[in-house]
């Protein structure tokens, strides 16, 4: 990705869930632009062509649902970058497709935490050490609007939850010129999402109903997270921007 002009170089920024997917894409969009960059991982460690695309990359493995494996990796990311300018909250997933009718309570109670508690556990860390006039913009998922498909209710809940907080907080850090918003992508290829959980005739399906013609990919969800950290984006704040091709107004 070429670099935008956004004014972005230097700038301190922490993806989480940053070694693959859409979380990689916005990592690499911020190295594009000169940011500093830091990500957490779980299974997917940075390989060369990451690290080639943010010089200096800071990897740091987290579990992201244990509070104090991640206060301990938000002090290795200050420590090393000096501070925070922008916290991206990319941790998530459906974990599986279960109907209610079949749902436990422990499947339940995972994806509540891999998407809810994983990011107020995040946001809650970074939020002592981050700058005022600082940006947080959390990744969550047009099902959080339309409820998702077949066995997402646990997923979309979850990923409705993400705006109830992300406009919460909007408010709570108005007075820092902290501003918080989320991202809702539509179908977005090249992602181990829909390779795991959507067979290939449904992908089929959802792609040819997109209205600009094509998937979504992780640089098309990056675009729209650099605006946000920028200071184009200065005066905006406890919004969902919607990134979907088309398939689903709010």
């Amino acid at each position: 990705m070429a670099t935008t002009g956004l004014g972005l170089a230097g700038v301190r920024v922490l993806v989480t869930g940053g070694g693959t997917g859409i979380g990689r894409g916005i990592a690499e969009a911020f190295g594009a632009e000169g940011a500093r960059v830091a990500i957490t991982y779980h299974r997917h460690a940075p390989d060369d062509a990451l690290r080639a695309a943010c010089p200096g990359l800071l990897a740091l493995p987290n579990q992201a649902t244990d509070e104090a494996d991640t206060h301990a990796v938000v002090g290795q990311v200050i420590e090393a970058l000096g501070g925070l300018d922008v916290l991206v909250n990319n941790v998530g997933g459906m974990v599986a497709r279960v109907p209610i009718s079949e749902m436990t309570y422990a499947h339940w109670r995972e994806v509540m935490e891999l998407n809810l508690d994983s990011m107020f556990l995040m946001t809650k860390a970074v939020m002592p050490h981050l700058a005022d006039g600082g940006r947080i913009i959390n990744v969550a998922s047009v099902a959080g609007h339309n409820g998702g498909g077949d066995g997402a209710v646990a997923y979309a809940t979850a990923k409705s939850g993400m705006f109830a907080f992300t406009r919460g907080l909007a408010k709570e850090l108005a007075g820092r010129r902290i501003t918080v918003n989320a991202l809702a992508p539509g179908y977005i290829d090249q992602t181990e999402f829909h390779a795991v959980h959507t067979p290939a005739p449904e992908q089929a399906k959802q792609i040819a109903g997109i209205p600009l013609g094509r998937p979504g990919l992780p640089a098309d969800v990056a675009g729209p997270t650099l605006w946000l950290a920028s200071d184009l984006a200065a005066w905006v704040t406890g919004e969902v921007v919607d990134i979907n091709g088309g398939t689903y107004f709010a």
